[in-house]
């Protein structure tokens, strides 16, 4: 089944207009027939089975048969991530939207190697990057990228988050299962929104990573190994889901 994307305000109808990329992918690449079976996620969890109605060369047009809306994520992940080289930060991105997170800020850290020029710019790309791979996992809910910031600039924000983690190769981590049993014994209930912040190749320096423990972030262990930066955001979206998801 393939899946288009198009924002809340351009689904209200019961014909849909793709867009142009969509378009020229549907009818250039995919080749979709009038009468073909097709989904439009709107990116708010909604998720709108429809046919075909026309596919010219440049314009497809979608017939909604069917409307379904999906509940909210019950907690909300943030990934707090160190920017990486480009096809690394591409992966982070994808693995970062299968993996249901619904937001990622990438950092301009000091040991960050790819600098983007464009802040705007950059972050408009990444999120194309996200909304493709949310077409193709299929996730209703759209994984939001922030422009690219420095850690300070970060912390600064203030952002309110029930638990915040943080990678460490600096310190006495635990287990990510430490502050999650810690976090239920005090609240009662598992946390709502967590931001979980992974550093660059080499790690944060000394200076930021003491900044995101003064903010509060809590240090956690990935392991005996040390990863790449790309396998470290996937290993702690993983685990995050896990310990979000213990009955």
């Amino acid at each position: 089944m393939h899946r288009f994307f198009l924002p809340p305000d351009r689904t209200r109808g019961d014909v849909l207009a793709l867009s142009e990329e969509d378009a020229h992918h549907a009818s250039r690449v995919l080749r979709v027939q009038v009468g073909e079976p097709v989904v439009v996620l709107d990116g708010a969890g909604g998720e709108l089975a429809c046919v075909v109605e026309s596919a010219g060369k440049r314009d497809v047009t979608v017939r909604v048969v069917k409307r379904a809306m999906h509940p909210p994520r019950a907690a909300e992940v943030t990934l707090v991530q160190a920017i990486a080289k480009t096809k690394a930060m591409d992966g982070i991105l994808q693995k970062s939207v299968e993996l249901g997170a619904a937001r990622v800020v990438p950092l301009v850290a000091d040991r960050s190697i790819s600098v983007p020029g464009d802040a705007d710019d950059k972050r408009s790309k990444w999120q194309t990057i996200a909304t493709e791979a949310a077409k193709q996992c299929g996730a209703v809910w759209l994984t939001r990228v922030d422009a690219p910031q420095s850690p300070s600039a970060w912390i600064r924000r203030g952002e309110r988050f029930d638990l915040v983690l943080i990678g460490s190769l600096l310190d006495q981590p635990r287990h990510a299962r430490t502050h999650f049993d810690r976090f239920v014994a005090e609240h009662g209930r598992l946390p709502r929104s967590v931001a979980v912040i992974v550093g660059p190749e080499g790690d944060f320096t000394a200076e930021e990573y003491a900044a995101f423990k003064a903010a509060g972030a809590k240090a956690i262990s990935l392991g005996p190994l040390v990863l790449r930066c790309e396998t470290a955001a996937t290993y702690c979206l993983a685990v995050v889901n896990h310990e979000l998801s213990a009955p």
